[in-house]
């Protein structure tokens, strides 16, 4: 019996998907404002470049079109944090990569991280993109003996706010080093979970996978 053909999108299937994907970088943009979601959808379909129209045939409000935009953006940091996990046998590396790449984008990938600055606890909390990842890497740490942590609850909610504490400093200080901030933050949190100093800053000090853009002058 012959194999069916996988279904090939058409130019009408094609075109939406353009649109719905222009909205949603346009709410990212949006997304990186402070204030940013008090835009109208007039000013959303513009910046999109799409038909106000065209809107209400891929979301029902705006807000609706926020949570995809919020969505898209964490499920790209938690690929990038998935990528760098890969090959590496230490799990407290695994979660101290995880807190130096996140506050590296800062220099790496600007849009991201003024998203997560701007939504706080709702970003660096929610169920998709950080948090799980971070869990899993606490949790995996905490299962090999490397870090010691008691309700993983509250462990994440400590990493969360360590992070957004040092978010905020790099916002404010333009001129700081997000790979010095990043470092010195993750030294701090292992040590918080038990690993002694010497060792935690010799995990914070190991060389990280090249995931940045090719651009960026910050990659230490």
């Amino acid at each position: 019996m012959a194999m069916e053909k996988a279904a090939v999108p058409g130019r009408l299937d094609r075109r939406k998907a353009r649109t719905r994907a222009a909205l949603v970088t346009s709410a990212r943009e949006m997304l990186a404002r402070e204030g940013g979601t008090d835009a109208s959808i007039q000013e959303i379909t513009e910046r999109a470049d799409v038909g106000l129209g065209s809107f209400y045939n891929h979301f029902a409000s705006k807000a609706e079109l926020f949570e995809a935009a919020l969505a898209d953006t964490l499920e790209e940091h938690g690929a990038l944090l998935d990528e760098i996990a890969k090959g590496f046998d230490d799990p407290a590396e695994v979660f101290a990569m995880g807190l130096r790449l996140t506050l590296r984008l800062h220099r790496t990938h600007p849009q991201i991280a003024k998203i997560m600055q701007q939504r706080g606890f709702k970003y660096l909390l929610a169920d998709n993109g950080l948090a799980p990842r971070a869990m899993r890497d606490l949790q995996a740490a905490a299962d090999a003996g490397r870090l010691s942590i008691g309700d993983p609850q509250i462990a994440l909610a400590c990493t969360g706010g360590a992070l957004l504490g040092a978010s905020q400093l790099l916002a404010q200080s333009p001129e700081a080093s997000a790979a010095d901030v990043a470092d010195e933050l993750a030294v701090n949190v292992l040590r918080m979970f038990g690993l002694p100093h010497d060792e935690a800053r010799e995990v914070a000090s190991r060389p990280l996978p090249q995931l940045w853009s090719a651009d960026s002058t910050d990659r230490r």
